[in-house]
């Protein structure tokens, strides 16, 4: 009998006894104590197991644990960070006012502000030159006194960061609560790594616990400081955006994560990155190491990024994305009788082919939006879709989100211009997955 389509797939995908350097951070089961996570243990709000939307047992117990700043309160986040987000900008809907984000928040950002049909002004951000990503916002000269909230990302994609502080001292000087997405820094604040936003006094901070600790898939924390302006409201917004049947397996690796990370010593961890460096600067590879040292950026001279994850891939070494011109690695927290294939992933990099391609002329990749505008959530309209080389003068009826990492960079109701056009043609040369683009064709609203 032939296997089911996605089981068949794992199953092919387990074969290669592949190794993970990408999320989630329990990679592949090798790292942290993920043995209570099997279905027997797969129970559901039966006596004694105490409800997440109320807790009062063991549930809240098992949050009262979430400690890693005095100030903050933790809650479970089983439908990923962006339920979090999603509590906490919809929490805000009926204030007036903007909500004041950077140019790399989350697709989840717009996807709350579409369902409270609020405005935003979008900061200007710049744009790192070590690897072309967003990174730091310029909260400068912004006029923030009709503005009720501002959302940061930090740390990006890449790992990279700036002075948090500084930014939420610039909005707490005009009254205006921040919430940080802080998905890719749960492990922050260990010895060794940048400092978390809650040092900084965020009002709201949000951690997927499962992209760097080992914690499964979807499980992420929301900290909420025991000062922030409208707790009640967000705290029912979990509700709302959470299943009334959140897994316990979820909530279980999530005590397990918490408890790795209260006890993890990083000496081990830098030990064996500095060896795994060593060994790709010896293969002729370039590791550009940006102030988060769980990330890796690994280049090699004359070969595209897309090339290089393929050979990565052709010796079971799963990556977690590539760019233009490099690879992104999110290394493992690794401990003391950890189970992570270290040795065959030294003789894996050893055993890569690499070749420099043949030399062509590439355009280079259109200039990033830096500057800070207006945005207005647009609901549900009439659309259709056309070839996105018709789209000039058209109004976007849906985001075009390069994925990963998932950040908008064309937004629904925005006009389609021909430095955007230049934008999509790039994307379709380089074989880009983009969500909102479906074989050459875009989205817009139908006038």
């Amino acid at each position: 009998m032939q296997q089911p389509p996605l089981r068949a797939k794992m199953l092919a995908w387990r074969e290669r006894q592949p190794i993970s350097m990408h999320v989630p951070g329990h990679k592949n089961g090798t790292i942290g104590d993920l043995s209570m996570t099997r279905v027997p243990f797969d129970v559901t709000e039966i006596t004694g197991f105490d409800n997440l939307h109320h807790a009062e047992a063991v549930l809240y117990e098992s949050m009262q644990q979430l400690n890693k700043h005095p100030d903050y309160r933790g809650c479970f986040l089983v439908n990923g960070t962006t339920s979090g987000i999603l509590a906490v900008i919809h929490a805000l809907a009926s204030i007036p006012g903007d909500v004041a984000i950077v140019r790399n928040v989350h697709k989840s950002v717009f996807h709350a502000l579409e369902l409270g049909q609020q405005s935003a002004q979008i900061l200007a951000t710049s744009v790192s030159k070590r690897t072309g990503q967003y990174c730091q916002p310029d909260v400068g000269d912004t006029d923030l006194e009709h503005t009720k909230l501002g959302v940061v990302t930090y740390p990006n994609y890449y790992g990279e960061t700036f002075d948090i502080g500084r930014v939420i001292e610039q909005f707490h000087q005009s009254n205006v609560p921040v919430l940080v997405d802080e998905a890719h820094g749960a492990h922050f604040d260990l010895s060794g790594f940048p400092k978390s936003s809650m040092q900084a006094g965020a009002d709201y901070v949000v951690q997927s616990y499962h992209k760097t600790l080992p914690s499964l898939t979807m499980s992420s924390v929301l900290w909420i400081h025991k000062d922030a302006p409208y707790r009640e409201w967000i705290e029912y917004g979990l509700q709302v955006f959470q299943s009334s049947s959140p897994s316990y397996l979820l909530m279980e690796s999530l005590e397990a994560a918490q408890t790795f990370y209260e006890s993890y010593d990083s000496t081990l961890f830098f030990e064996k990155r500095k060896q795994l460096i060593v060994a790709l600067e010896n293969k002729g590879l370039t590791v550009i190491t940006p102030q988060d040292p769980l990330k890796l950026l690994i280049q090699y001279e004359g070969m595209s990024g897309s090339s290089l994850q393929a050979e990565m891939e052709a010796q079971a070494i799963d990556v977690e994305l590539s760019d233009e011109d490099a690879v992104l690695w999110i290394l493992p927290l690794w401990h003391e009788q950890d189970r992570f294939p270290f040795e065959p992933l030294l003789e894996r990099i050893e055993r890569m082919t690499l070749t420099t391609e043949a030399s062509t002329v590439r355009d280079s990749q259109p200039q990033l939006f830096t500057k800070s505008s207006a945005y207005q959530a647009m609901g549900m309209h009439p659309s259709r879709p056309i070839p996105y080389q018709q789209a000039e003068g058209c109004t976007l009826a849906r985001h075009l989100t390069p994925y990963p990492p998932g950040i908008p960079s064309l937004l629904k109701g925005e006009i389609v211009t021909a430095d955007m056009i230049k934008l999509i043609e790039y994307w379709q040369s380089r074989g880009f997955h983009v969500e909102g683009l479906t074989e050459g064709k875009i989205t817009v609203k139908d006038e």
